[in-house]
């Protein structure tokens, strides 16, 4: 009896160091798995995302494992989908029809919209990708592209605007003047192209159809002089680029005020939005952060602290988003937290060292400063909160994951789960 109970248990363990997929197979044919598991076809989609009902003649139906929407109905063969098949999203939509070949999109076949739910693609697949003639539209169904794709790519034909007025024509990729639009049709890019790539002058958009930037490009990027604006049409730089990046020349606030002025990638930066809104401000080197500086999210400042070459460096703090509260204040290498003090309300709730953002080795505190839990090494009891400093788990920690006995809770505090983890996963429902 207590044999058969640990080699019970032991299945368990093994079965979860598995690759998803040849967990179905195990548990679709093995019947004394099954058992030892307690768990059989009906009830495995739930511990996986999707599941696969099999039916004669090779044909089959795939459903999203959580709440058996259909994923995908059609032919396989080995495990993999061949032949005709659809695809459908967790709203039950279908996005996809055509033919497979080794799990992949290969032949004839058409995507949906799922704005529209009309046809989006109308062509040839290669390996799950757009390869050979095809037609794409619109949200509306008017025509956006018609000719050859090459790896998803528009490569031989030509594209039209939402009038039904050619843009550009392309032969093999773009080379000369062209244009790029969003996915609704909006204008995004107009300018000149070489190989594929912008190259010389252009214009660049925004959604709302306001111009974002003119100037010069090479292999891609902005290199060279140019002009950024904000959404009213206020300029907020001019001046030259280096590999997309301000390089010499002058910012502007919304009264076209100077606020900084760079040389040879130094200086003190503003960056602002789409919307105008302050998203840092600081230090500039070789254009890139370097220094001091400040993060915004909707004007509420988020950190404040020490950059290297883009990336934060040394000493920092950061702040919840609703509450403008300190969250956290100590040292920092390559965004990762490595020492500190985290707070909860104002008041300490952990001390000590961090590991990749994960509480390692410290002391957790109550509301009066007392020490409730210390973690070494990452193991022992933990307390984990949201950006809001509201507590979403609690349970203990093995090599800075979840394992053993936790608990999880919604924003409004009410519990959401509550049970057994292992390496950082819900492993046994209570």
């Amino acid at each position: 009896m207590l044999q058969n109970i640990k080699s019970s248990f032991f299945i368990k363990i093994l079965f979860l160091c598995i690759d998803e997929k040849q967990k179905l197979k195990l548990i679709r044919y093995n019947k004394n798995l099954q058992k030892n598991l307690d768990i059989t076809i009906n009830n495995y989609k739930h511990i996986i995302g999707s599941y696969i009902i099999y039916e004669p003649n090779g044909i089959g139906k795939e459903y999203y494992g959580y709440d058996d929407t259909l994923k995908f109905e059609g032919g396989y063969l080995n495990g993999k989908r061949n032949g005709k098949g659809k695809e459908y999203n967790r709203n039950g939509n279908l996005i996809f029809e055509g033919e497979y070949l080794n799990g992949k999109r290969n032949g004839k076949g058409q995507e949906y919209s799922v704005m529209s739910r009309t046809v989006s693609f109308d062509g040839e697949y290669l390996n799950g990708k757009r390869n050979g003639k095809g037609k794409e539209y619109f949200y509306m169904n008017d025509l956006k592209f018609e000719g050859e794709y090459l790896n998803d790519k528009e490569w031989i034909g030509t594209r039209y605007d939402l009038n039904g007025n050619i843009a550009y024509t392309l032969n093999n990729n773009i080379n000369g003047v062209g244009k790029e639009h969003y996915y609704d049709g909006h204008l995004e890019f107009e300018g000149e192209y070489l190989n594929g790539k912008r190259n010389g002058k252009g214009k660049e958009y925004g959604l709302k159809g306001n111009l974002k930037f003119e100037g010069e490009y090479l292999n891609g990027k902005r290199n060279g002089k140019g002009k950024e604006y904000g959404q009213k049409g206020n300029l907020k730089f001019e001046g030259e680029y280096l590999n997309n990046l301000k390089w010499n020349g002058k910012g502007y606030d919304n009264l076209n005020n100077i606020i900084y002025e760079l040389k040879d990638g130094k200086g003190s930066v503003k960056y602002y939005n789409s919307d105008d809104q302050l998203i840092f401000e600081g230090e500039y080197l070789y254009g890139n952060k370097n220094g001091k500086g400040k993060t915004y999210l909707d004007g509420n400042l988020l950190f404040e602290g020490e950059y290297l070459n883009g990336l934060i460096l040394g000493k920092g703090k950061e702040y919840y988003r609703k509450t403008g509260k300190l969250q956290f204040e100590g040292e920092y290498l390559y965004f990762y937290k490595i020492k500190g003090k985290f707070y909860v309300n104002d008041k300490l709730e952990y001390e000590g060292e961090f590991l990749y953002d994960k509480k390692w080795n410290g002391k957790g505190y109550d509301e009066n400063g007392n020490i409730i839990y210390e973690l070494i090494n990452g193991n022992g009891k933990v307390k984990e909160y949201n950006y809001e400093g509201k507590l979403v788990f609690e349970g203990e920690y093995l090599n800075g994951k979840r394992n053993g006995k936790g608990k999880e809770y919604y924003s409004n505090g009410t519990l959401s789960f509550e049970g057994e983890y292992l390496n950082g996963k819900k492993y046994w429902i209570k």
